[in-house]
């Protein structure tokens, strides 16, 4: 369960303030039914997710041990400065391929597209990479993405305005480095 809880933190501490946090205040603000949102964002995590945990427990079989460790170590290091830069999206944007569909697969779709690349899709790899076993590392990742998602969906950009986000990327960022610290220096 250790690897559970340490993608659970690491991913939901990834997503606060992030495009796709973003991405789910723009989809409770436009269509406001909650729960078809909430169930789009979890199949679209889900899958993202598992893929890119799936790619990093490959690439973990490819690597010896110690290149491993200082990839993994120096991966976490640049997610922790990669936390310091606050994410953006552009609502017209979000919103376009939403149009002709419902909302739960304008949310899956929207969601699935704007996690690739994402700092939490890249944690989820790296944790795939070095995590084990597997599906701790995508039930973990899957948690902390709907841990941070569900309230913002169900509160709406109404209260996440009081949020502290940037003390959030700030412990977030803390939270990284100590991880790729622990990782290289273990």
């Amino acid at each position: 369960m250790h690897t559970l809880w340490i993608a659970f933190a690491g991913v939901a501490l990834a997503e606060l303030g992030d495009k796709t946090q973003l991405l789910s205040l723009v989809l409770a603000a436009r269509y406001r039914k909650p729960l078809p949102i909430v169930l789009g964002i979890l199949v679209a995590t889900l899958f993202n997710h598992a893929l890119a945990a799936l790619a990093g427990a490959w690439l973990g079989t490819l690597l010896t041990p110690d290149m491993q460790r200082w990839l993994v170590g120096l991966s976490l290091l640049a997610v922790a400065a990669w936390m310091l830069k606050p994410d953006r999206i552009d609502a017209d944007a979000a919103a376009a391929p939403m149009r002709a569909r419902g909302v739960f697969a304008a949310t899956t779709i929207a969601f699935f597209l704007a996690e690739m690349g994402d700092k939490t899709q890249v944690a989820t790899l790296i944790l795939g990479a070095d995590f084990h076993p597997y599906w701790q590392v995508v039930a973990g990742s899957t948690l902390g993405m709907l841990a941070v998602n569900v309230p913002t969906v169900w509160l709406g950009a109404r209260y996440a305005q009081r949020i502290p986000l940037r003390l959030t990327r700030m412990l977030a960022t803390i939270l990284f480095a100590a991880l790729g610290l622990w990782v290289l220096l273990r």
